[in-house]
């Protein structure tokens, strides 16, 4: 061991810049690069002081167990809900996360979904290289201007997109578990009745045990056969079963889809559907913005080894 603290990595999407940045200060110790990751945890756990993860891997409770003397962890990611915050916050542990710097990115990747899925993007790239285009025409598609929108969860990639959107004249609608008096788009208390007043639905909300299957077989049903669903959030917040078979049986009309409830399983009959999109979590998958999400995570960590405070704590960890 060196005098530096030990800084357990529990991700796959650590950058060389980010190594080299957190080189400088602490002892990198890789839980994925372990033959045998239990043993060497029990081993080594105790010793841990810092953790940097990120929103699929989180620390779930096999590791939890074995770390004792955490004083931070750093999430690579806006969504933690793979990190108990709460059970760590009372250990006195400070959990961050890295939100802000994808807003306008995920916001871009759902407008994506949306247009794509609208104007049947994938379909009709393959009508064209697949020789089909001299034989006919495709079939029309719908346009996205003047629709009826919801937003499932209008905090801050929910505020982002309703601005980036207002280019395409929508009706917007929200729902969220309290009304926002301050923005100017109508609030609905009830999920079902919004999906059923609207076109299109933007799913934007974090993910756990609150969110888990919002999107029902009803809120599906109610938004229809002309409706469309996109989601950007967290997959288990849609009911991925119903939303499989309510596209098979013509209940809902489309669906833009970059998260999935047990991803990166997706179900195979998505696949052969022209009515959806599909993208593999991609919302933030940028050069740019991934840079700035990795600068935050490894900030947040240098900021706390140097004065015990962070940038950006979950709301369960702020003062």
């Amino acid at each position: 061991m060196t005098d530096k603290p030990n800084l357990l990595v529990v991700s796959r999407v650590m950058t060389a810049p980010m190594q080299a940045a957190l080189e400088a200060d602490f002892t990198i110790q890789p839980l994925f690069e372990q033959e045998d990751p239990q043993a060497w945890l029990a081993e080594i756990g105790a010793d841990i002081a810092y953790v940097l993860t990120d929103g699929h891997w989180g620390v779930r409770p096999e590791v939890m167990q074995h770390l004792p003397n955490v004083k931070m962890i750093s999430c690579y990611g806006v969504g933690y809900d793979n990190i108990d915050a709460v059970t760590w916050n009372s250990r006195g542990a400070v959990v961050t996360h890295t939100p802000n710097v994808l807003n306008a990115e995920v916001a871009n990747t759902a407008i994506l979904l949306w247009l794509a899925t609208s104007r049947r993007l994938v379909r009709d790239d393959r009508h064209v290289r697949d020789g089909k285009w001299p034989d006919g025409g495709a079939p029309l598609t719908r346009s996205v201007d003047d629709r009826k929108v919801g937003i499932l969860g209008l905090g801050r990639i929910g505020l982002e997109l309703a601005r980036r959107i207002a280019v395409f004249s929508p009706e917007i609608s929200y729902h969220t578990r309290t009304e926002k008096p301050d923005v100017p788009y109508r609030y609905y208390a009830n999920l079902t009745e919004m999906a059923r007043d609207v076109d299109v639905m933007f799913c934007i909300t974090p993910g756990g045990k609150a969110t888990h299957h919002l999107v029902n077989r009803d809120v599906l049903d109610a938004l229809g056969p002309e409706g469309t669903l996109i989601n950007v959030g967290r997959g288990p917040v849609v009911d991925e079963q119903e939303m499989v078979k309510a596209l098979q049986d013509g209940r809902l009309g489309s669906a833009g889809l970059d998260v999935f409830e047990f991803e990166p399983q997706v179900p195979a009959a998505l696949f052969a559907m022209d009515q959806v999109t599909l993208l593999p979590h991609v919302g933030s998958a940028t050069v740019e913005t991934r840079r700035a999400m990795g600068d935050l995570a490894v900030n947040n960590l240098k900021q706390f080894l140097a004065n015990g405070t962070t940038i950006s704590p979950v709301p369960e960890c702020q003062p």
